[in-house]
């Protein structure tokens, strides 16, 4: 979802709150206040999210102990419930895992419902492998959040246990509150008409490339070279083509690379 698309609620509750001292000056105060939240808020999402886009290949310990938290977040209120499995499954799908190293996640999520996983000392092997990379510390705090906040309900329990992650990450409370409204919004998002339409879009590229939405990136990026290659306008060439007939070979091959590139930035597909 594009940032602009739902960072706005600081405008709006500080505009309600400014309202409802009856006096219109605090209103407009609220509004620019407001604003100015909106922006940080938009800045750090983009952040996370460029951050995703330049990823690559992340390695398989920093992805060990992120599916093993999972795990344990998730049996922590006593039942792994069916929305959090469909939610770490939708994370190994953005992360483009390989389906042997699919299989490896899930036996990490299992092994990390066990009670006695150490999960305040994996989050500080975490910090250690990567004390210099911050954003790949709130991207795995972001990735948790999203798990979690896939059911109608996260438990105190859970909260405790993800505010143990963040103190041996060095993230605080402001940024945890934020990071999971943003979450929120995106989820509240995905429901709106506006996602939906979204959605149809992201349907319609791997549509377009010929290939299923289970596929990984290696795949995709295989679609797009053969597709590229079926429809190109040169391959035309041979057949000495009419306007018509290269006007719908430019079109297609149009229609293909705009496809490409949105399943390249969904995907981190480098």
């Amino acid at each position: 979802m594009p940032a602009g698309e739902w960072v706005y609620w600081g405008k709006v509750i500080g505009t309600v709150a400014g309202l409802a001292t009856t006096k219109p000056w605090f209103a407009l105060l609220g509004l620019i206040i407001g604003h100015q939240f909106d922006r940080g808020f938009e800045a750090r999402y983009q952040s996370l999210d460029d951050t995703m886009n330049g990823l690559g290949r992340l390695p398989a310990g920093y992805i060990q102990i992120l599916f093993e938290s999972m795990g344990h977040l998730a049996k922590s209120d006593g039942r792994v419930s069916e929305d959090e499995i469909r939610a770490a499954r939708k994370v190994m799908h953005r992360l483009g895992l390989k389906p042997a190293l699919v299989r490896n996640a899930i036996a990490w999520f299992n092994d990390g419902k066990r009670a006695d996983y150490p999960l305040s000392a994996r989050a500080r092997e975490l910090k250690r492998r990567y004390a210099k990379r911050n954003d790949l510390r709130l991207l795995f705090l972001r990735l948790l959040i999203e798990v979690s906040v896939s059911k109608s309900r996260v438990r105190s329990r859970e909260r405790s246990l993800i505010w143990s992650v963040c103190e041996e990450l060095d993230i605080g409370r402001v940024e945890l509150a934020q990071l999971e409204a943003m979450i929120r919004a995106q989820k509240g998002f995905r429901k709106s008409p506006a996602g939906h339409a979204d959605r149809g879009r992201v349907a319609a590229a791997y549509a377009t490339l010929g290939i299923d939405p289970a596929a990984d990136n290696d795949e995709i990026k295989k679609a797009y070279r053969r597709q590229m290659n079926r429809f190109h306008p040169d391959k035309l060439a041979s057949e000495n083509p009419d306007e018509a007939a290269l006007a719908e070979a430019q079109k297609k091959t149009r229609e293909i690379r705009s496809a490409y590139e949105m399943l390249k930035a969904r995907r981190s597909i480098r």
